[in-house]
């Protein structure tokens, strides 16, 4: 794709700046600011990665790792903000996830551990867990609000804050999980996923590219669930006293 047609794309943009404005929807500015940010911040992105690709430096890439699992913590929390040590449940919740799914493929030898292989399959793991756990705290907030009864009579027939508490903990670990389990039931029939299509465009043969993205829908679900279980059986613990009295939400 040349710089030309690139720029022509930009009109796809237009019609939905249009339509906006045709149908009073005030999302012409959100438009314009996302779109510029995107050109900008991708093409900052090209360049470092460049570097880091050239760098090949097993400790500046793991650095990168970290960093960005820390801000997709600071994003995840926001959905958790009366939840106590948010920021450090996402980050440990979604390093957890990238960690035993990171070092499985590297195990199995799917992967080496190359910037250019493990940035973007890590980026891919940390992006699905950010949006589970964000998921995650908006449900066992809702839950803890709306079944406080439910919880309370349990506490008060003698129940742990666990067991009074196990169905709210399971029904947010499932809100959190069935996105990435309903995309996995539609790839090839209904969508033909960003990696896939992205290496089918370079000149990759189908087959090696089905192959490829086959190992990232089983690394997004085993990430998504290991984060999901790590956060929210972490998490719940922040809606009871240390006597196990359920706390004002």
């Amino acid at each position: 794709m040349n710089n030309l047609s690139l720029a022509l794309t930009f009109s796809l943009v237009l019609i939905a700046l249009f339509l906006s404005y045709k149908e009073k929807l005030g999302l012409e500015k959100d438009m314009l600011i996302g779109s510029a940010r995107a050109v900008i911040q991708l093409t900052v992105i090209g360049f470092i990665l460049k570097f880091v690709f050239n760098l090949d430096n097993i400790l500046f890439t793991t650095l990168i790792l970290l960093v960005m699992v820390y801000n997709a913590s600071t994003v995840a929390r926001k959905r958790g903000t009366s939840i106590e040590n948010s920021l450090l449940i996402s980050f440990v919740s979604i390093l957890s996830g990238l960690v035993i799914t990171l070092g499985s493929l590297l195990a199995f030898g799917a992967i080496t551990y190359q910037p250019s292989q493990v940035i973007p399959i890590s980026g891919m793991v940390v992006g699905n867990s950010m949006v589970a756990i964000s998921l995650l705290f908006k449900s066992l907030l809702t839950n803890f609000q709306t079944k406080k009864d439910e919880v309370e009579v349990k506490l008060c027939l003698g129940a742990p804050a666990k067991e009074a508490s196990i169905n709210l903990i399971r029904d947010s670990i499932k809100t959190a999980m069935l996105p990435t389990f309903d995309s996995m039931k539609t790839l090839g029939i209904v969508q033909l996923p960003g990696m896939m299509t992205g290496l089918i465009l370079a000149g990759v043969a189908p087959e090696s590219a089905i192959k490829y993205q086959i190992m990232v829908a089983f690394m997004l679900a085993g990430a998504v669930t290991i984060s999901s279980f790590v956060a929210s059986y972490w998490a719940y613990r922040s809606f009871f006293t240390t006597l196990s009295q359920l706390k004002d939400i």
